[in-house]
């Protein structure tokens, strides 16, 4: 028939893979013609032929000669099997941007299939423009065959190398997330992503779904969610795609969506269904748009996703040595393995790729044909080249308010209390007032928890989804709200990420007990930088901040399973050009940290800052001063001036360093003569040595600090084996002492949680006495005395549920 598919695809027994569905699925009038689809279509060839090229060949890439063994790479890796319906997805949405002028972005999910998502990018002409020597010709072909998977290349994963991408998919389970971050305050930006049916299995995908229920049609894009069914994940099949599809829909309305089935695996007949679902799709989501801000009237809209139904590896091999592979799960990566010494698969690897025609799809030069290449976009239209997708070149500076201006007084080091996290509420709330289309707020339902209720004076939590009366009794929910709460830290990781992905700023508070949930997405997002970091065309982005409350220190009610400063060991194991910590211990140093960190890039910025009443000790100069050493002598605090101390006392962290102060102060009540150098750390990595970590102090600097070869007493907020990973290379690494979380807790008070993991007061100053060789012995009276006042302590709490009170109200006494 005219327009027909040069390439027949193998069909699945019983022909199409077209059920009734309870979606649109009807057509009135087919929307392209004969010759549109027949150009679509040679499009998609050409993708695909791309795809099967970029697995297999290194040289020969147009096949102008007969294939042979030393055209192939020695060693096949790649992901064939998702390949085909990403390329076709793009393809059509290409089409829609073309028709529309849409300002779009797509992001794959499935963990592979990277060659589906490459070859529409190379063929619309921005991989070429980044990178030349992958020009449109044969040469750049082959140059661009060769480096997929490739040593020195390119991995299978939409990685930060790839024209467009703001989503890499190696862990599965983020794509919808990154796309409703992507699309928040962007109105303008349709986003479309694909989500593979081995990542709908998992749990954060799932909870992602919900996502929906925040997009406000006024001031946001939106998302256009394709659920690629093609059956198999690496050699299972997947759940959502063995049920039928009367439930399937069912499972997506409950979640709030409105489902539209494509489903078949004839080309032609498949290029109209995507073709007219992709129209209606795009009409509902205008429509959406244009009564709210026509009405001004922001309401939960049900928007419409795609359900794809296409075979595993769509247009490969039926079979391969007698086994079945198109629609099956051989044909999740390389379809055609051991190829080598092997003349009937090298045949059959022929005769597939030119079944895609590849002598009617490009020129001699190695170029598309004019008339296919006209379907992609031009310019910044192209989703590979939206500005969106290098968020950099979007960003616009913060408007900060003075951040000075949030100071907690301070007349005396250790003399008062305050809430450390309340002022920082105050902050976010003016820069979430100054900065009203780029500033966002993220927490699990915690912020009030965490004293950054203040923030609800400028915006309210955003909700789209029903009302109650009492909800205008503190609710603070708003469909205008700028404040991010949802019960899910990978969702909101998975926002915030998306937003500043896209060239906008944000802040994420938790408590530090779950920030363990979102380890493999820091991890993920920590490698994308760090990558990026190598890419001079990626623009550098807002940094990601998180702060982490609610600390191990003060879990006085929720008891063991809420302790666990572990996270910060995680962080330690990233790229050291990304991963920044601070510990700082008061408002003051807090606030300058805060203000640092909102202004700083391509960094992940991790803040550790209990939310109770904690003793101050700076005021804003010397905090502000403290903060951009990052490391200090605490003057105030130490009486070794003018000689060399007896010992070192390090406090790391608030009440860390509350309790080393306290033992700083009994061992100066009781030997008048002992020299004490107090330390303070906030910036974590100071402490590693400068050619490990940016911020790594120099040996001499960090010698002058520590001494070389007196005893240092560190009270560490986390775990304390940390605190030598970081040191291990100093010089008087052998006297350092770490005392810190040991995993010894339960329904404890402060101060019996600090004895337990022996960083109280009591335990720091014994253990001067025991390293300080002239009171080994003269020290033993002040030892014992000591013991009975931990004693006392432990049954006080005991006795009294809470700490004695001359202990808890403690403050410096010089």
């Amino acid at each position: 028939m005219p327009g027909a598919s040069p390439f027949q695809p193998h069909r699945q027994a019983g022909g199409a893979l077209m059920t009734t569905t309870p979606a649109s699925q009807a057509r009135s009038t087919d929307p392209l013609s004969a010759e549109e689809i027949g150009k679509l279509d040679a499009y998609w060839r050409a993708c695909c032929y791309l795809a099967v090229g970029m697995i297999y060949l290194r040289d020969n890439p147009l096949l102008r000669e007969p294939l042979k063994e030393e055209h192939l790479k020695n060693r096949l890796l790649g992901h064939w099997g998702a390949s085909p319906g990403l390329s076709f997805m793009y393809v059509h949405l290409n089409r829609i941007i073309k028709a529309h002028r849409q300002a779009a972005i797509f992001l794959a999910g499935p963990g592979h299939g990277a060659p589906g998502v490459l070859a529409p990018v190379y063929l619309e002409g921005t991989y070429s423009e980044i990178y030349p020597n992958k020009s449109e010709d044969e040469e750049g072909m082959k140059a661009f065959f060769k480096q997929f998977s490739f040593p020195g290349g390119i991995g299978s994963h939409c990685t930060p190398e790839t024209p467009g991408s703001i989503h890499e998919g190696g862990e599965l389970g983020y794509s919808i997330s990154h796309a409703f971050g992507a699309a928040f305050d962007n109105p303008d930006l349709l986003v479309a992503v694909a989500v593979g049916d081995g990542e709908s299995e998992t749990g954060p995908l799932a909870t992602s779904w919900h996502s929906s229920k925040f997009l406000n049609p006024i001031r946001d894009g939106a998302v256009l969610p394709i659920l690629h069914l093609n059956g198999y994940k690496i050699n299972n099949p997947t759940l959502l795609s063995r049920i039928p599809n009367e439930e399937l829909a069912d499972l997506f309305r409950g979640y709030g969506w409105t489902p539209h089935f494509v489903e078949g695996d004839d080309p032609m007949a498949m290029h109209q269904r995507m073709a007219e679902t992709m129209d209606t799709c795009h009409r509902e989501i205008r429509g959406f748009q244009e009564a709210a801000r026509a009405s001004g009237e922001a309401t939960r809209c049900h928007w419409p996703m795609i359900v794809l139904r296409t075979p595993k590896g769509w247009t490969g091999p039926d079979e391969v040595d007698g086994h079945k592979v198109e629609g099956f799960w051989r044909a999740h990566q390389v379809p055609l393995s051991g190829m080598h010494n092997n003349p009937a698969h090298l045949k059959q690897l022929e005769d597939w790729m030119k079944r895609y025609r590849p002598d009617a799809l490009f020129d001699a030069s190695g170029r598309l044909l004019p008339e296919i290449k006209a379907l992609a976009p031009e310019g910044d239209l192209r989703m590979s080249a939206s500005p969106h997708a290098n968020g950099g070149l979007l960003r616009r500076a913060l408007r900060m308010p003075d951040f000075r201006h949030y100071a907690q007084e301070v007349p005396e080091p250790g003399k008062l209390r305050a809430m450390n996290t309340k002022p920082v509420g105050a902050l976010l709330r003016d820069i979430m007032a100054k900065n009203r289309d780029n500033f966002r707020v993220f927490g699990p339902d915690e912020n009030t928890s965490n004293k950054l209720d203040a923030i609800y004076e400028v915006s309210k939590k955003l909700w789209l989804c029903d009302y109650k009366p009492e909800d205008a009794d503190g609710g603070e929910l708003a469909p205008d709200g700028r404040v991010m709460e949802m019960l899910s830290e990978h969702t909101l990781e998975g926002w915030y990420e998306g937003y500043i992905l896209t060239g906008r700023h944000g802040f994420f508070a938790t408590y530090e007990a779950f920030v363990h949930v979102i380890d493999s997405m820091y991890n993920q997002h920590a490698k994308w930088l760090a990558i990026c970091e190598e890419i001079p065309w990626r623009a550098r982005i807002s940094s990601l901040n998180l702060l982490i409350t609610s600390t191990v220190w003060r879990q006085d009610h929720n008891g063991f399973t809420h302790q666990d400063p572990g996270f910060l060991d995680v962080v330690v194991n990233k790229n050291p050009e990304v991963t920044r910590i601070y510990l700082p211990p008061d408002v003051n140093t807090l606030l300058s940290t805060v203000n640092h960190c909102l202004q700083s890039r391509d960094d992940i910025n991790v803040i550790v800052a209990d939310k109770q009443n904690h003793l101050q000790f700076l005021d804003m100069d010397a905090a502000i001063k403290h903060c951009t050493k990052g490391i200090g002598i605490w003057e105030w605090a130490s009486n070794d001036q003018g000689s060399e101390p007896d010992a070192v006392l390090v406090g790391c962290g608030d009440i860390p360093t509350k309790e080393a102060l306290a033992a700083t102060a009994l061992l100066r009540e009781h030997f008048e003569d002992i020299r004490i150098r107090f330390i303070n750390v906030v910036d974590l990595f100071k402490l590693q040595p400068a050619g490990e970590h940016p911020h790594g102090l120099s040996d001499a600097d960090f010698d002058s600090l520590f001494t070389k070869d007196k005893p240092v007493i560190f009270n560490f907020h986390g775990y304390p084996w940390l605190i030598h990973r970081l040191a291990y290379r100093r010089t008087n690494h052998a006297h350092l002492h770490v005392r810190g979380y040991k995993e010894k807790g339960n329904i404890n008070t402060p101060l019996e949680l600090a004895i337990n993991n022996e960083i109280d007061r009591f335990s720091l100053a014994i253990d001067v006495i025991n390293r300080v060789p002239r009171l080994q012995v003269a020290g033993a009276h002040v030892k014992e005395k000591l013991k009975d006042m931990q004693i006392d302590c432990r049954n006080y709490a005991h006795e009294h549920g809470i700490d004695k009170p001359e202990v808890d109200d403690w403050t410096w006494p010089f």
